[in-house]
């Protein structure tokens, strides 16, 4: 038994690392939104401070760990993964210390930590702010719960002060990850406060909370932290909708309606005594955890939905919770080898799909398909009918990956690219007005961020510039006005403009027009994302 034990906290360490540096190796295809990553980590290595020299609806700290990356590895975008492996590794860790300090059997704990890894971790190798705000808060948590299960010391306290830190942190990630980690944490400590008679935990969370609130955000005040900070006040408008929470967990969230009804199944079968129940101080703790992280994961789909499925932090913590009960109310000794073994088994079988697409590549060499097509009615088919071509037309924009290839750019290094989009870039670096060696005067409307690690301009800066261009989300009519009179009035000696036709305004409609209006096109090439339909990423220059 000690010896189980024994190998599966070693095992559970190991898993942890090994998964989480597996995205360090191969040569990783662009991820959508990671030039939002760069650039607010570009520009806080570089001296710029946030809300001075741009604005954001957001905090800062999700940048924080990247910037530090940036110093010590410098500014590249595979950097960017490898901040991920740090963040994913402590999320973990913090996610095992909290399965340890609630008492949770070996074999159950070992499971949820392959669960975590496979779920979250695994396909969060790029970091964004809607990962980021759930590792703060699982930091807090493991702060709190650390403290909660614990005995009582002179310095124990410093705890619940700390995890009121993080979650401030995760808070100043994202408003509404960080809100919801503070209601999960206060259902904790006010649960404690009624069952241990003692109410200075809850102080000191409160006070961490908002101490740190207080040292982060008063010296901002002098700038437009009032403005750009997205607490739902004009210009921003309030994500919170009761209806579309309500509505997306009964019409979808399958996984998360099946957690919950098989909770309260078990739940109605454990539950003897009510009274005894509630007194159980670590089962209860483990009850309003997870019943908190489900609830967390409900709202956090419709406020934070990209990307698609980023509230799967869930799984973990519900099935942990269920193999749980299962364990005390089935006759089977869950510590066992060949419990330990059955269970694994059957969760490698459930998530299969998170590892089997990097194996089956070995496995399984695939070569692109190729047919012949046939336009009707202005839609391309294929000439053959499988799963992969019936009634489904062919986007012929889009760059299949087999053609991705590598920017010869250091800032690019490791991260593959559209192969007609590495080309139009290799035209910008060298057209002439790039290769003059002239300080350029650059407005860089696209994804392609890194290139003012490669170009010789310098970031725009100013309380009133923002870090990303999505109207209605990081600027508004004030700031496409400003880039609109800049645009006629020839400011920029060079324009990259991305022109996705189809979004809601991710870059401004009006700019581009302004830009046709005064400027010359004179490149165009598809957006470095997959898939890369119906996107293009324009080049202008002033007119001679």
């Amino acid at each position: 038994m000690n010896n189980l034990k024994r190998l599966l906290s070693i095992a559970e360490v190991l898993v942890i690392i090994v998964i989480a540096l597996i995205p360090l190796f191969p040569n990783l295809p662009y991820r959508l939104n990671s030039y939002l990553s760069w650039e607010g980590a570009y520009r806080m290595v570089n001296g710029q401070v946030p809300f001075r020299d741009f604005g954001m609806p957001v905090g800062y700290m999700y940048w924080v760990i990247p910037a530090a990356f940036f110093k010590i590895f410098g500014a590249q975008m595979i950097t960017l993964v490898k901040a991920q492996v740090l963040i994913n590794i402590l999320g973990a860790l913090c996610f095992r210390w909290i399965m340890i300090r609630l008492n949770i059997p070996a074999a159950v704990r070992f499971t949820g930590i392959i669960v975590y890894c496979l779920t979250y971790s695994l396909p969060n190798y790029w970091p964004w702010y809607n990962n980021t705000v759930i590792f703060y808060e699982f930091v807090a948590l493991a702060f709190l719960v650390h403290f909660l299960t614990g005995k009582q010391s002179k310095w124990g306290i410093i705890w619940p002060a700390l995890a009121g830190a993080f979650v401030f942190f995760s808070f100043f990630t994202k408003q509404d990850g960080g809100g919801l980690a503070l209601l999960v944490c206060l259902a904790l400590l006010v649960y404690d406060a009624l069952i241990e008679k003692r109410w200075k935990p809850l102080a000191f969370f409160t006070g961490g909370l908002l101490l740190t609130g207080l040292l982060i955000i008063l010296p901002l005040t002098k700038y437009s932290f009032g403005y750009w900070f997205n607490h739902g006040q004009p210009p921003h408008s309030s994500r919170i909708s009761v209806s579309d929470i309500v509505t997306e967990f009964l019409l979808q969230s399958q996984w998360l309606k099946f957690y919950l009804a098989l909770i309260i199944i078990l739940l109605f079968a454990y539950i003897k005594n009510f009274k005894a129940f509630l007194q159980n101080k670590q089962l209860m703790l483990f009850t309003l955890l997870t019943l908190g992280i489900i609830a967390e994961a409900a709202i956090f789909q419709v406020t934070s939905y990209l990307p698609v499925d980023n509230n799967i932090f869930y799984h973990s913590f519900a099935i942990v919770y269920i193999l749980y009960l299962l364990a005390n109310l089935l006759p089977i000794n869950i510590n066992s080898w060949k419990t330990t073994a059955v269970i694994t088994g059957c969760i490698l079988l459930i998530w299969s799909q998170a590892y089997w697409k990097y194996i089956e590549r070995f496995v399984i060499p695939s070569t692109p398909e190729t047919y012949s097509t046939h336009t009707h009615a202005g839609y391309t088919y294929a000439d053959v009918v499988n799963r992969n071509t019936y009634m489904i037309e062919i986007d012929t924009t889009a760059v299949p990956l087999h053609e991705w290839r590598l920017s010869s750019l250091p800032s690019l290094r490791k991260v593959l690219l559209p192969g007609p989009t590495v080309d139009g870039i290799d035209r910008l670096m060298n057209s002439p007005l790039v290769k003059s060696g002239k300080k350029l005067k650059v407005l860089n409307m696209s994804e392609l961020t890194t290139l003012a690690a490669e170009i010789p301009f310098e970031l725009e800066a100013g309380k009133d510039y923002p870090l990303w261009f999505h109207k209605g989300v990081g600027m508004f009519e004030k700031e496409t006005n400003m880039f609109i009179d800049r645009v006629k009035n020839n400011y920029y000696d060079l324009v990259l403009f991305e022109y996705v036709p189809y979004s809601n305004n991710i870059y401004p409609f009006s700019v581009r027009e302004a830009l046709l209006e005064n400027y010359n096109r004179v490149d165009t090439f598809p957006v470095p994302r997959n898939p890369s339909s119906h996107a293009w990423i324009e080049v202008y220059v002033q007119k001679k």
